[in-house]
């Protein structure tokens, strides 16, 4: 029992210098989303507001196509909008009605007037109304079609859909754009971290647990991040499986393209108990062929 323990303790310190000595996995460091940015209708461009490298944020203005009859629209649409004349004219003439209509009423109790002029009264009152109606809703028509003035010219003006570097820039001002693409955007806070991890380590990696990753540069540091998705399917030609991890990148401090090197402290101390019970299964067989021969011996008989 004693020399047992002595091979489970020494073969458990094996297992454990096989798992630190195991290579640190493969890996590559990408950007989070890469977009093709394009224009939604065909125009000239104008003018291009920003180069490649430079870092845009959301909603920053990228390239502005020619616009002269859009911005047109606008600016009218911009004066029926505040324009309240005709409003202000409908509500006089309905107060000045409602004022009649009250005076009216009052001489008709008084036996002043017939009752066909206090009908012709509150009919000349009900179309002001209307008309004071009318004016309104004229007036909110303007507003949705300053709205939709703003939406045409809005389509001329190239976007930052999110944050991040301009990877490219495929025109300048003056040219035509109709379906191609006028820049390459990457989105790289945070950055995705592809890990290639060999089948025998499905099942030990799980989403949530730590990382180290050494990106390829010289005296590079290592990066903690966190495993955010494994793939539930393993690669029949290589026997290989990806896992995907999140790395932080404020101010874009790591170029994202880099080929580095994943390590996982969860994935050896899952290695280590399944290698370390190997020697369990044959220990009872070896016991018994031990006492086997002792039973074989020839009574009276000395060992030699």
């Amino acid at each position: 029992m004693k020399k047992t323990g002595i091979v489970l303790a020494l073969v458990a310190g094996i297992a454990l210098e096989a798992a630190a000595a195991q290579p640190p996995l493969r890996c590559v460091i990408e950007p989070d989303r890469v977009a093709e940015i394009g224009s939604p209708v065909i125009g000239v461009v104008e003018s291009v507001h920003v180069e490649r490298g430079d870092i845009v944020r959301q909603g920053q203005l990228l390239a502005q196509l020619r616009a002269p009859v859009e911005r047109a629209s606008v600016g009218a649409a911009e004066v029926r909008a505040q324009a309240d004349a005709d409003v202000q004219a409908a509500v006089a003439n309905y107060e000045f009605q409602r004022q009649k209509l009250a005076r009216t009423e009052e001489l008709m109790n008084k036996k002043f007037v017939s009752a066909q002029a206090l009908d012709q009264v509150r009919a000349e009152t009900s179309v002001a109304e209307q008309r004071l109606a009318q004016a309104r809703e004229q007036k909110r028509v303007a507003k949705q079609e300053l709205e939709t003035a703003h939406a045409q010219l809005g389509l001329r003006q190239i976007r930052a859909p999110f944050a991040g570097i301009v990877a490219d820039r495929y025109v300048s001002a003056g040219e035509r754009v109709e379906v191609k693409p006028m820049f390459r955007l990457a989105k790289v806070d945070p950055l995705r971290v592809e890990i290639i991890a060999p089948a025998a380590l499905y099942g030990s990696i799980r989403k949530g647990m730590a990382a180290q990753i050494t990106p390829e540069l010289p005296n590079a540091a290592r990066l903690d991040t966190k495993v955010v998705l494994v793939d539930r399917i393993i690669d029949a030609a290589s026997n290989t499986f990806r896992v995907r991890a999140e790395l932080p990148n404020a101010n874009a401090a790591v170029p994202s393209g880099l080929r580095c090197r994943a390590e996982m402290a969860g994935v050896a101390e899952a290695v280590v108990p399944a290698a370390a019970a190997a020697p369990r299964a044959d220990a009872a067989p070896r016991r018994q062929q031990t006492a086997l021969r002792m039973d074989t011996r020839i009574p009276g008989s000395t060992p030699n």
